[in-house]
């Protein structure tokens, strides 16, 4: 089997509805992806002792408060840890790396998301990223991440 040059691996934006099923949209976590309309990254968050939540939950695992609604984070993360996928499972999809991204406002709290614009070999642990999203349709607009300059 031939090795392949990551360098020569680009990552696409996505422009257009992936090949793939969209994420389930409960009561939830429908305003979560929706939430891209307007750029702006959100994340279910605790009225009562301010702790992010992710994947969406009506109640806060910390103290118990359903006070839990959308809040806007900078989107602005770091790459705690990613995959590249080159096999063509499914066809057309192209090369791309989904990533585990910790958020800068709660670091325990990770976003799964593809990481785009970029070659794959620039793409490593500890990278920092900006969440950018990905219009499929007027309910999910699905985020991806750009590596910022360092």
């Amino acid at each position: 089997m031939a090795s392949i040059d990551l360098e020569d691996v680009i990552l696409e934006i996505p422009t257009e509805a992936p090949p793939f099923p969209l994420p389930s949209r409960s009561l939830e976590s429908a305003p979560i992806w929706a939430s891209g309309a307007d750029g702006v990254l959100r994340i279910d968050r605790c009225g009562s002792c301010e702790y992010y939540i992710h994947p969406p939950s009506p109640r806060c695992p910390e103290c118990g408060s359903w006070e839990v609604a959308p809040s806007a984070v900078s989107g602005r993360g770091t790459v705690y840890t990613f995959t590249i996928g080159l096999q063509e499972f499914i066809p057309g999809f192209p090369p791309h790396c989904v990533a585990l991204v910790e958020i800068d406002e709660q670091p325990d709290v990770r976003v799964i998301g593809r990481v785009a614009g970029c070659r794959a070999s620039e793409v490593e642990i500890g990278r920092v990223v900006q969440a950018s999203f990905n219009r499929v349709n007027d309910e999910v607009w699905l985020p991806y991440f750009t590596l910022v300059a360092s």
